[in-house]
Order: C-alpha cells, then sequence, then structure tokens
C-alpha cells in the first residue's frame, strides 16, 4: 500500500461517520477521479469501504490480514515492526526477510504472509501454512552482541509470544517447550526458527520466524496427533494483526534488556515458571547420541538443565527434546 492510499485509510479510520469526496481531493491535493483510484485499491486488498452519492466514502469494514496498515496503529514500539511488508502468498517468510536482511533491511523489518508455499521449522521439518487463518512472520535482528548468545533469542522470542497469548487469551493454558515451540495440552501451537548470517566474532544479522496457529478450525491430518490453534483451544477467533502486534510489543522490551545484560536473567523466570518440560523425564537427540534424565530448568544462559538418569547434571545447549515414553508423566515438582 503506497503512502496515499494509507493515508486516505487514515482519514476513513478517524472519520465520524461519511467522509467527502470533497474534503479527501483538498487533504490529497488530487481529482475525484484519483481518490476514487485509491478507494479501489483498498477494496482489493480486502477493506469495505462504502460510497453514496452526496454523502462520500465510509470504512465499514477492515480485512483480518498481518498488513503493515492494520500493524501499525497497534504498536507501542520504537521499532519493531514499524516496517513490515506483507505477501498474500509467499514461499517462506524466513527466506525473504534473510535477503531483505541482506540488502540492509533495518532491525524490527518484519515480512509477514497470510499463506506460506514452502513454510519450514527447526531440523528442516515442513511447517503447514494454510491461507486465511494463521500468522507467519519473520522479523530481523542485528545484536550487537558474540555469537555465542544468538541461540538464547529463540527464548526470548518464546517468552515474547507466551506473554502474548497471557494477554489476548488469558484462559489457554500455554507451556514454552525447550528450545523454541509453545504447546498447548502437549499440542503445538506456535513454532520459533531463528537463522544467523555472521563471521567469528559477529552475527550480520538473525531472522527470527514465527508460526502461530491462530484460528485454525481443522487441523490437517499429517499433523491432527500434534498440533492445535488458539481458536480450537477457546473457542474464540483472534485478530491476526492485533496478535502480531502483541507479540511485538512485549518482545521489544525484553530483547532490549537481554542486549544490555549477559544472559536470559530478563525471561527465566518467565521460561522456568511455564515450562512443558520441567520436571518431567525427557530423552533429548543430539549430535546422532540420545541421553535421557529428568528437566530440571533452564540455566542463565539458554542450556536446558538435565539431571541425568545415572547420575550428574548436564547443559544442553542444542537437540530435540521429548517426554520419556511420549507421554505426560508428571513432573515431581512443577512451581
Amino acid at each position: 500500500m503506497n503512502q496515499l492510499t494509507a493515508g486516505i485509510l487514515q482519514k476513513l479510520r478517524s472519520a465520524d461517520g461519511f467522509l467527502s469526496g470533497e474534503v479527501l481531493c483538498r487533504e490529497f491535493s488530487m481529482t475525484r477521479s484519483g481518490v476514487w483510484k485509491h478507494i479501489r485499491a483498498l477494496r482489493d486488498e480486502g477493506y469495505r469501504v462504502e460510497a453514496v452519492t452526496g454523502k462520500g466514502y465510509r470504512l465499514t469494514g477492515v480485512p483480518d490480514l498481518p498488513t503493515g496498515a492494520e500493524l501499525d496503529p497497534l504498536l507501542v514500539t520504537g521499532r519493531m515492526g514499524r516496517e513490515c511488508v506483507f505477501y498474500t502468498s509467499i514461499g517462506s517468510t524466513n527466506a525473504e526477510c534473510k535477503e531483505r536482511a541482506r540488502r540492509g533491511a533495518v532491525e524490527g523489518f518484519v515480512v509477514a504472509a497470510d499463506e506460506q508455499e514452502v513454510g519450514r521449522g527447526r531440523m528442516q521439518r515442513r511447517w503447514v501454512s494454510p491461507p486465511g487463518v494463521n500468522l507467519y512472520f519473520s522479523l530481523v535482528l542485528r545484536p550487537c552482541v558474540p555469537p555465542v548468545r544468538i541461540p538464547q533469542i529463540p527464548l526470548l522470542v518464546a517468552a515474547a509470544v507466551h506473554q502474548a497469548f497471557g494477554a489476548e487469551a488469558p484462559s489457554l493454558h500455554a507451556e514454552i517447550k525447550w528450545p523454541n515451540d509453545i504447546l498447548c495440552r502437549g499440542r503445538k501451537l506456535c513454532g520459533i526458527l531463528c537463522e544467523m548470517e555472521s563471521e567469528a566474532d559477529m552475527a550480520h544479522f538473525v531472522i527470527a520466524g514465527v508460526g502461530i496457529n491462530v484460528n485454525l478450525q481443522e487441523i490437517p491430518g499429517e499433523i491432527e496427533r500434534i498440533a492445535t490453534s488458539l481458536a480450537l483451544e477457546t473457542g474464540r477467533i483472534y485478530s491476526r494483526s492485533q496478535l502480531l502486534a502483541a507479540v511485538l510489543n512485549r518482545f521489544e522490551p525484553l530483547y532490549d534488556s537481554w542486549l544490555a545484560s549477559d544472559d536470559l536473567g530478563a525471561v527465566r523466570d518467565v521460561l522456568e515458571r511455564n515450562s512443558f518440560l520441567q520436571g518431567r523425564r525427557v530423552e533429548v537427540e543430539r549430535f546422532g547420541s540420545r541421553i535421557r534424565g529428568r528437566a530440571a530448568g533452564i540455566s542463565p544462559t539458554g542450556e536446558l538443565l538435565l539431571d541425568l538418569d545415572g547420575g550428574g547434571r548436564e547443559s544442553i545447549s542444542s537437540g530435540e527434546a521429548h517426554l520419556v515414553g511420549g507421554t505426560m508423566n508428571e513432573p515431581e515438582s512443577k512451581e
């Protein structure tokens, strides 16, 4: 959406009733046919604009699409999401965001989409990304920290998403599964995929990709037993723009606190208090081997703390964690 179209949209949003074409012509220094061109552009993007001869134009409905025009009025951030591009369909928001970052996209730049054709999760798994119901977005970050700290970013994002769920869906019982998922009743609500381009001593940029199952009413067969959505869990339909803004509004202060510190101190309590694994017996796959124990928390630098079956404690920096036996075994303690 160009700046003139966005300006007319803003005028229609703030109008109390109909806004005359004459006022719009005068405000934007254009002809009536020019105004009509922008009205048609808004309609093409899904906005419902009523036109009545002698009265003018009135905005009667907005699309449920996380576009920049819908996102910007909801933000309280300084930079996260202030520049946003939206695609009706795209291969992968992470891939597009990575190309934008290489071309100089600023920190906080967002790529959002209604549909992903080749959405990806960790371990190159496919992320099912149907149109019209879910939230798919990627965020450019340019943290001035040693590359060794970058693996902490998925946990920062997870904490922000969890806090956004708490605000937008307070009845939802969501849990954070180390290192990058959010679950409800053991089923996936949200996946996070972070990718970095760096040199030995510095990160050029990080792409934080997020997929959230929002208004999905029927889970596709291939993920029927492992996924759920906000709508299925709460019986409500959610605004994807509002949910995206809620995540970004909470992520920015967490990220800034993290940049100013040496570890995950700002979010560690959130991660441990809402941990899916805490106190449960898990098996972690890493480097082609498996290690078993009981999850004992998250270290200040983001590692999973595992009390080993054979005794001792180990800090796990990466890997895929599964509940032993695939069951919801009860934790010994989960404060």
